[in-house]
């Protein structure tokens, strides 16, 4: 559990988007032990009060409904955070949409499934982007931080509209920071790896999450508190300096050569080791 000791956000106020379960939630429960107001936002219909109450354990929070695919109600929830906080200091774009079956290969692709995906991902992060962006400028700044996704930076059989509309967060990350560093707002992306939440946890068969354990340098798979904590970084004044980055959050998934899992295995059964 985070350390309500760590006032590292302290006085800051953090909008949170798919703030709901998983990620977004601890990632608003560890932004409120730090010190920050959190504003969570959802779409209407699921269990924001619920949700709502966890994070008041740790700090101040409110909340709203948002369906960042559409400008009319990114706008609506910008403006109920300037006029409920005052200010936005730290954006945490979590709200994503996996994909369904559909989300293949391209081949096969359905295009209303890649429009959607799109839609939320992509134009619902720029969305996002763009109208806390006035808002952070007029206040003096701010950080912007993207989760972007490991599927960004290699390929798969599958998710390709997904992975695709990561990598398009990846690179709006760069032109954010780029055109708007000198008015004062950072924008950073994190490379989520494989995060054990209770929806994968219920969906993803235990032999595919050892697959991925197995090929983690760390061998875990991630917590959402992992993610969390480093929303709570890039948002804090420790990382003041640090602007259009993407950082791999992932165990050492992307760190290592492609056949390092099956050379090691090849090894072991010819019973010989790196440095024989």
């Amino acid at each position: 559990m985070f350390n309500s000791n760590f006032r590292d956000v302290e006085g800051k106020v953090a909008l949170v988007t798919g703030a709901h379960r998983g990620i977004g939630l601890s990632t608003a429960k560890r932004l409120a032990s730090g010190g920050a107001k959190v504003i969570m936002a959802d779409l209407s219909g699921v269990d924001l009060a619920g949700a709502v109450a966890q994070v008041a354990e740790f700090g101040e929070v409110l909340s709203c409904n948002v369906n960042i695919s559409d400008e009319a109600s990114v706008k609506e929830l910008v403006a109920f955070a300037m006029d409920t906080a005052g200010r936005v200091d730290i954006l945490d774009n979590n709200a994503a949409y996996a994909g369904s079956a559909t989300d293949v290969d391209i081949a096969t692709m359905d295009v209303d499934e890649w429009d959607k995906v799109f839609a939320i991902n992509t134009r619902g992060t720029m969305l996002m982007c763009k109208h806390v962006i006035n808002a952070m400028i007029t206040t003096g700044g701010g950080s912007i931080v993207n989760i972007s996704s490991g599927t960004a930076q290699v390929a798969n059989m599958y998710q390709s509209a997904y992975g695709c509309s990561k990598a398009a967060i990846n690179t709006m990350t760069k032109y954010i920071a780029t055109q708007y560093g000198a008015q004062g707002v950072r924008c950073n992306a994190i490379a989520a790896g494989l995060i054990k939440t209770e929806k994968l946890a219920a969906t993803m068969p235990e032999p595919m999450q050892e697959v991925y354990r197995g090929a983690k340098l760390i061998p875990r798979l991630g917590k959402p508190e992992d993610i969390a904590e480093m929303v709570a970084f890039l948002g804090s004044d420790r990382s003041e300096w640090i602007t259009g980055q993407i950082y791999a959050v992932d165990g050492g998934f992307l760190a290592q050569s492609p056949q390092l899992q099956s050379e090691q295995a090849l090894l072991a059964q010819m019973q010989m080791s790196l440095g024989d």
